[in-house]
């Protein structure tokens, strides 16, 4: 493919893509390249280095979020909208929370996002720096939630690429679990048919719970704070 048919955009796009199927560690821009039809060389002509790649595709993905209009609704309702979004976000793309702890990520598709963020909880009472603090605990919420399912597929690549079978060793490994669970009684009591998934892995909706239990602490101070003399 010719250099010129090459846009920064399209090579974002592959690279997520690729990202998607392959993980951090299958990105490079010889697979990239493949993946484009096109020559190393020519990818370099538009994006310099694979930490600059990275950046890009780990701000590409937060466009993906539905924003609320603060304007047009409560701040709960604005708040649920937006988080479940991003939680969905980081599931879809499980490579983006590795990518945290190893790159340095920022662009304006985060900061849109970061900005709708403040502006609701600044919306539901909360001063600038409360705002911030009730954000980035939403924030640690849905990626700490999004972590398991990860793993889940970091794990299984890893496993696939050292050449074993990767469900054959994660049943084994999951089966070793479930004999140290049995030694304690509430664990135990959670190993029960139809098998034992409701210890090994995060319960149906646990996003979901614990959201709204931290919106509900969120309105509890905003709550006390009014009902303090002179609010």
């Amino acid at each position: 493919m010719p250099r010129d048919t090459l846009t920064a955009e399209r090579i974002v796009r592959a690279a997520v893509e690729l990202l998607d199927d392959e993980g951090l560690d299958g990105l490079n821009m010889r697979a990239l390249a493949r993946r484009l039809g096109s020559a190393p060389t020519a990818v370099y002509w538009h994006i310099k280095t694979k930490d600059e790649l990275v950046r890009l595709a780990g701000d590409a993905v937060w466009d993906e979020i539905e924003q609320p209009d603060v304007d047009a609704t409560d701040w709960r309702t604005a708040a649920t909208l937006q988080a479940t979004g991003l939680h969905a976000m980081l599931t879809r793309h499980p490579w983006l929370g590795q990518a945290f702890g190893s790159h340095l990520l920022y662009g304006p598709g985060k900061a849109r996002h970061d900005e709708t963020a403040l502006a609701l909880y600044e919306k539901a009472g909360f001063d600038a720096d409360d705002a911030d603090r009730a954000a980035a605990a939403v924030f640690v919420l849905a990626l700490g939630s999004a972590l398991g399912p990860a793993a889940h597929v970091s794990l299984t690549r890893k496993l696939s690429r050292n050449g074993g079978n990767a469900e054959e060793l994660m049943t084994e490994a999951m089966a070793r679990a479930t004999e140290t669970a049995e030694r304690y009684p509430r664990l135990r009591a959670r190993l029960g048919p139809p098998s034992a998934a409701r210890y090994t892995a995060a319960p149906d909706h646990t996003f979901e719970f614990g959201l709204q239990a931290v919106l509900d602490g969120f309105e509890a101070r905003l709550t006390a704070a009014r009902a303090e003399p002179g609010a």
